[in-house]
């Protein structure tokens, strides 16, 4: 497995990733693992239309990307892994698929939840997700496209800003 990547934007599959993303980290294959997507059948379908014929897609439920990626069929792809939200990759690593860095892009504004940066709005829920995996040893940082600095999730708290 070579995860190039694990990054939660609950666009999952669009152009900031695509012309941003891929060619910085310089990924071959994009999965997608997220159940809501996975059962969606059109959108499943606009997705993997919207990414080059020269790139391998695989879109999943989280339990069938992480058994993928799992297994030897993508070690030789350099793997841009996409998550909807902080609780699918939550899931993906109690599933066993080990990773240590985390990238926060873009998770948009629902109700109950907090913006901590302009592209960045998390609920109470979302932020005991990342506390788990931080306390797992991943290191989470925002960075909405490669231009920007990483910036620790901890830092946009509003409790924690200012704060070392």
């Amino acid at each position: 497995m070579n995860l190039v990547l694990i990054r939660i934007d609950n666009r999952l599959i669009h152009g900031q990733v695509l012309e941003t993303w891929v060619p910085f980290v310089g990924a071959d294959c994009i999965v997608v693992a997220n159940d809501e997507i996975a059962g969606n059948q059109l959108k499943k379908m606009m997705m993997q239309a919207s990414v080059p014929s020269r790139m391998r897609v695989e879109i999943g439920t989280v339990d069938d990307c992480v058994a993928l990626l799992k297994s030897p069929q993508l070690d030789k792809c350099r793997t841009l892994l996409l998550f909807g939200t902080p609780a699918d990759a939550v899931r993906a690593h109690r599933a066993g698929l080990e990773f240590t860095n985390l990238n926060l892009g873009n998770l948009h504004a629902d109700e109950w939840q907090a913006q901590l940066s302009c592209t960045l709005f998390l609920s109470t829920v979302d932020l005991v997700d990342l506390e788990l995996l931080d306390h797992a040893g991943v290191k989470i940082t925002a960075r909405c496209i490669p231009a920007d600095g990483e910036r620790s999730w901890r830092k946009l708290i509003p409790a924690a800003k200012g704060k070392a």
